[in-house]
């Protein structure tokens, strides 16, 4: 049996992720902290959950653990001395937030507009995309658990790239978020009355934190617009893309079969049939769906819950390749 400890345990991703591993029969929860909640158990937070008690960082140990996940938001101050900490006393770490999604310290600058604080973090540190870096995953100590909007970005088109079907490289990726995405701190614009009964863009073009790790993986440069949509989970990307001569629905559904055939978490549609929300909320699963428009245009919709395989589902998949078990253990 192996322990983790959680650090942010009551934000929605942390939740979530306590609620999967509560059906882990491979792993017990150690520690979990909170901020506001500490001292509080978790059943104090959350009723149906355990009886847990929540502690303040300082108060845990990570070499009381084998493995722990930060589930802290992007850009909070302590994470890189909880991540050295950890390391050193011998555990290991999958992170939530994109401090170490971008694998190269420049890129990172240009993009964040400053230094990254830990580059020799970001030198040990593996891109958690299992379809992708399996066996890099399996030995990492640190792990960068992949954005929810990547995920739906990176999977449908890296089988083309791979292929060779695409006649440029650039893409227009149209994503639509569910409000659960921006995380459970408040803020007007995910508030009841500010996204019920209404639709909305925002960060369109280059100004999206999640587009350099999209470009990042898939090689391609990408035009992307996101947008708010009013439901609690879910995330719908609609890619357009420009293809070879010769490209057709036939030759899609090989790529996409021959890509992910033994892949457990990913699922491809007939041509011609698109995937809902509603077909992957509550689950570990993504579904990719598929049709061309015209001869050399297709469209491609994915499909991801964010708080599922877009985020704690996606770091259970990661911790168990870490920690040798079954890679769909406690997720089906």
């Amino acid at each position: 049996m192996a322990r983790v400890g959680i650090y942010g345990a009551t934000g929605y991703t942390g939740i979530e992720l306590i609620k999967v591993l509560a059906r882990h029969p491979g792993v017990e929860i150690g520690f979990a902290t909170a901020r506001s909640a500490a001292g509080q158990l978790l059943s104090e937070v959350f009723p149906i959950i355990s009886d847990l008690r929540l502690a303040a960082v300082d108060e845990v140990d990570p070499a009381t653990v084998d493995l722990f996940f930060t589930c802290l938001p992007h850009n909070t101050p302590e994470l890189i001395p909880i991540v050295q900490r950890a390391l050193a006393a011998g555990a290991k770490v999958v992170d939530f937030s994109d401090t170490f999604r971008i694998s190269d310290p420049q890129v990172y600058a240009a993009r964040r507009g400053k230094e990254h604080p830990a580059p020799e973090l970001l030198a040990q540190a593996v891109y958690g995309l299992p379809e992708l870096h399996r066996e890099r995953i399996r030995q990492a100590r640190l792990v960068a658990n992949t954005g929810c909007y990547p995920l739906t970005v990176i999977l449908p088109l890296a089988p083309l790239v791979r292929a060779d079907l695409l006649a440029d490289s650039t893409v227009i990726v149209d994503s639509k978020s569910g409000v659960s995405g921006a995380g459970r701190s408040l803020a007007l614009k995910t508030h009841f009355g500010e996204t019920h009964e209404t639709f909305s863009a925002y960060n369109v073009g280059r100004a999206h934190r999640h587009l350099a790790e999209m470009e990042q993986e898939t090689g391609l440069h990408i035009i992307f617009a996101p947008h708010l949509l009013p439901v609690f989970r879910g995330i719908l990307s609609t890619i357009y893309v420009n293809l070879k001569p010769d490209v057709d629905d036939a030759t899609l559904a090989a790529v996409f079969a021959d890509t992910y055939r033994h892949e457990p978490f990913v699922h491809v549609l007939p041509a011609g049939r698109l995937p809902e929300l509603r077909h992957v909320q509550h689950t570990n699963y993504l579904v990719i769906g598929h049709q061309m428009v015209e001869p050399g245009r297709a469209i491609l919709v994915a499909v991801v819950d964010n708080l599922g395989k877009g985020a704690a589902g996606q770091a259970v998949q990661n911790m168990n390749l870490m920690l040798g078990f079954p890679e769909t253990m406690g997720l089906v």
